[in-house]
This record gives C-alpha cells, structure tokens and sequence, in this order.
C-alpha cells in the first residue's frame, strides 16, 4: 500500500490558538510539506481545486511546478481536477507541463465536480450537463495526452484540427489519469473502460458505501481486456501522534470545526445535498465507522490497513491539514507518517 498526502486548502481559523493564516503562509506550508514527503518516502502530494468557495487552492498545477523544483521522486497529482469545467486542450498543456518540469512525475485525479453546482454557475455552465461535459472532456483529455497532433470535434469546446499539446508530456504509454468518483456507476464504468484509475471521495460518509463502485470498476476494467492492472485510490482524514490519547484530544476540536464549515458549504453550494454527508458530528463514529483515522502509528497504519482491505484500495491519500492546524503540528505529522506508517504498509 501507498500513502499520499492530500490537501484541499481549507483556510480557517484554529479553534485551539484562535489564529488564521495568511494564504501566503498557508501556501509555504504546503510546499515545506511537499519536500517533506519527499525525504520520508510518501508516494505522492495531491492538490484539491475549487473556485469562488472558502477552499484557498484553485490552480493546481501552479503550485504542482513549485514543488517539482523543490522534489525528486514525489508524485505530484490532484486530488480533483475539475475537467468539466476547464477548457480540456489548456488543461492538457499545463499538467504536460509540469511533467516536463518534473521529470515525469505528475498524475491526474480528474472529476466532474457535479456536487458543486455554483460552480458551474460561475464558469457560465449548467450542470446538468456535467455528465456530458465530463465524458467528452476525458475522451480527449486521453487523446491529447498521446503529444501528437489530434483532429477531433465535439460539442462543448471549438474543434481540435491537428494541433498538438506543446510541450509533449513525458508520460506516454497509459496515460496517468485517475477517475474521481464513487457515488456514480457511470464514473467507475468510464474508468475501467478507458483503462484509467479509480480514485474514491473524501466524504463523511461510510466508506464501505463506495465498494459497489470499485467493484463495477474492477468488471468493466476485466471486461476491456487492458494489459495492465486496475488501480483504486481512497482518501481519509488522518490525526496521528506519540500516542492514542493525545491524538485524538488534539484533534476533536478542529475535526468539529472543520465539519460544521463543511456543513454550511455544502448548503451553500448544492439544494439537494444527500442525507448521509448532512450528519450531525459524532466523533467516535467518524473515528471508528467512517473516514477518520487517528490515533498512535500504529493505529493509523492497521486502519488504513483494514479500510484499504474492505475497498480494494492501493493507494491511500490522507487529508491532515484541515481546520486550521499550525504548521509546525503539520509537519510534525507528516514527519511520522513517513517514518512509522510509510514502511509499515509499504508490504501490505
């Protein structure tokens, strides 16, 4: 198993200190963090993308080649590339390029990003044609990725008369492309056709809710006969410390903090949000029964275990910085991540 480190850039105020960051530091702190990663053997950095809302990241691939500098073997990815809304040929041009930059290193997590529909409002889109729009935009995303010139039409984007993407990316073969989604059949359906990777949401839900779709996933990926191997992805909110207890008094404050901002955005952003992300906070069963993992190393590691045993999961991503952690605690939790649950799941 791998882990990566995901963060989707929340920007609040520490209800332990009562201090908020500056976006400057919070963008320091997540570089400081991506060479971090590097030095303590994670696999990778994944970067969320939002626009108009209180989540402070909205063009990856600008922060993707500041940390390409500053790294050596780290995976440098999304934890969502909203490709329904981006023009697909200048998305194509911006990842290949922080590949180049970084010697081969980036990955895609791409989504339709269907559940935010003031986003769509604000790019002058309807989403109800997300579905639509995403599928059209991942068929040519996976053309465009090949370097070479692509003739195509479709219905959301001027036509594509031979153009290449400049610079080529220095991936070819399979492209690397994850698939974000859980919630839709059709999600796991188009990434096991195309061959692409499955990665599950971060939600406050029960994980176990998205084995249907690995399962879909893994049929319609057997189905297309592709040489290689599926590859599924999931993400949790991760506390760790020295030992259990101090883990979880620390955290209990600002994971509360964090899910009643959560609660009032998703309102905000959604009229028809699902009953089970709308839960009041119980932070036993987020810690026992749904996405948090806190606890001692060796805590984390055998949850993240069991979780990645229940959903077929390979790769880990686990979102540490939310609710307006100080730097210091951050990387100090990254810092024992990578040198006591790295190597201890590095054979599972």
């Amino acid at each position: 198993m791998k882990l990566g480190l995901m963060t989707l850039g929340d920007l609040l105020e520490d209800p332990v200190t009562g201090t908020v960051m500056t976006p400057e530091e919070r963008y320091r702190m997540l570089i400081d963090a991506a060479i971090l990663c590097d030095d303590v053997g994670f696999h990778s950095i994944n970067l969320g993308e939002h626009h108009g809302l209180g989540y402070e990241i909205s063009a990856p691939p600008v922060v993707l080649a500041a940390m390409a500098e500053r790294t050596t073997n780290l995976r440098l990815s999304t934890a969502v590339t909203l490709l329904a809304n981006l023009d697909t040929f200048r998305l194509a041009e911006d990842y290949a390029t922080v590949d180049v930059i970084s010697g081969g290193r980036v990955e895609i997590v791409a989504g339709r990003g269907n559940f935010f529909a003031s986003t769509y409002e604000l790019f002058g889109q309807h989403v109800d044609e997300s579905r639509e729009r995403f599928d059209e935009a991942l068929e040519l995303l996976c053309q465009l990725w090949t370097g070479e010139g692509t003739v195509w039409k479709g219905n959301f984007r001027p036509p594509i008369n031979g153009e290449p993407v400049m610079p080529a990316p220095l991936q070819q073969g399979v492209a690397p492309i994850w698939i974000g989604g859980g919630s839709s059949a059709d999600t796991a359906i188009i990434a096991g056709r195309l061959g692409l990777k499955l990665m599950l949401p971060s939600a406050f839900g029960p994980p176990a809710k998205f084995r249907d779709a690995v399962d879909v996933y893994l049929e319609h990926f057997a189905k297309a006969g592709h040489a290689h191997q599926p590859e599924v992805g999931a993400s949790w909110h991760v506390n760790i410390g020295r030992n259990s207890q101090d883990a979880r008094d620390r955290w209990e404050k600002r994971y509360e903090g964090y899910h009643a901002w959560t609660q009032q955005l998703l309102k905000q952003v959604n009229p028809d949000v699902p009953d089970y992300l709308l839960k009041p906070f119980s932070y036993e069963w987020l810690c026992t029964s749904g996405p948090a993992v806190v606890g001692s190393p060796a805590e984390v590691a055998e949850r993240i275990q069991t979780l990645g045993e229940v959903l077929g999961a390979d790769l880990h991503l686990c979102y540490m910085d939310m609710g307006g952690i100080p730097a210091a605690e951050f990387l100090e939790m990254v810092e024992l991540m990578g040198s006591d649950v790295v190597p201890a799941l590095a054979g599972a």
